[in-house]
């Protein structure tokens, strides 16, 4: 027992002094020498762990063969459950190499996260989103969850503007205003068909300028283009931008004032 005491005492010390000397260290370097430092903590302590584990077994439990066959199996049936959604991940990552719902470059959406596909693994796949966010994602999400594919293997990606006026206004004026705007954005990808979609809503009139960019890395800033320079000309064109919602409001206050 003085023997099993003196091993987790030293390894709980051991592991102290790396989880506070080692970061000390390294908030006084720089550079990749910091972040080496950094990410060793955690594997110091798992090895000081299962090293310790190593030493205590053999003092609490008797090395027999029964014993050891006994010791495996329980380790090995907790190591399965505990990795049973690696394995599902594995087989998921095998699945997604033959159906490709995703590549390396495409512009995908999964569980909640946008950005490019960097990197296609065995588990997981690496997305950078707009925020430049590297994200890892298991392949395990295919399971669960729907992926969004905006390009889908192609360098055509659809970006989509929208835009809601009041729905007192001329709307072949405005049409031709969103198409002009699109038509002579620099982002433009002039073999893809530029499309205006208009739709009325109780609160006004919703427009939609759906175009593709020459390159889908380009689609925050055509979109931000298209919006900017689209407001404008419906401003000039007659059609008084309106949030949607806001002439419900302003019917509200209209009629209780």
């Amino acid at each position: 027992m003085l023997k099993l005491a003196m091993i987790v005492f030293g390894a709980l010390v051991l592991i102290i002094i790396s989880q506070r000397a080692l970061p000390w260290l390294a908030n006084r370097l720089h550079g990749s020498l910091r972040h080496f430092l950094l990410a060793s903590v955690p594997l110091i302590r798992l090895l000081l762990v299962v090293a310790a584990l190593i030493l205590t077994v053999p003092i609490v439990i008797e090395p027999s063969l029964r014993n050891m066959v006994t010791i495996l199996g329980a380790v090995g049936l907790a190591i399965g459950f505990a990795l049973k959604d690696y394995a599902s991940s594995l087989i998921a990552g095998v699945v997604s190499a033959f159906e490709q719902p995703y590549r390396p470059g495409d512009w995908v959406e999964i569980d909640g996260h946008y950005g490019e596909v960097m990197n296609v693994g065995m588990r997981t796949v690496a997305l950078v989103t707009v925020d430049d966010d590297y994200i890892t994602v298991p392949h395990l999400k295919l399971w669960s969850s729907a992926v969004r594919n905006a390009n889908n293997g192609t360098p055509t990606l659809q970006c989509n503007a929208s835009f809601y006026v009041h729905p007192e206004h001329d709307m072949s004026r405005a049409r031709e205003a969103l198409e002009s705007v699109a038509m002579t954005s620099p982002y433009l990808c002039f073999d893809e068909p530029v499309v205006v979609v208009i739709r009325e809503e109780i609160w006004g009139t919703k427009y939609t300028l759906r175009a593709y960019p020459v390159d889908p890395r380009q689609q925050f800033r055509f979109v931000t283009d298209l919006t900017a320079r689209g407001r404008e000309a419906l401003t000039r064109a007659g059609a008084r931008p309106l949030l949607p919602g806001s002439l419900a409001l302003e019917s509200i206050w209209t009629n209780w004032s």
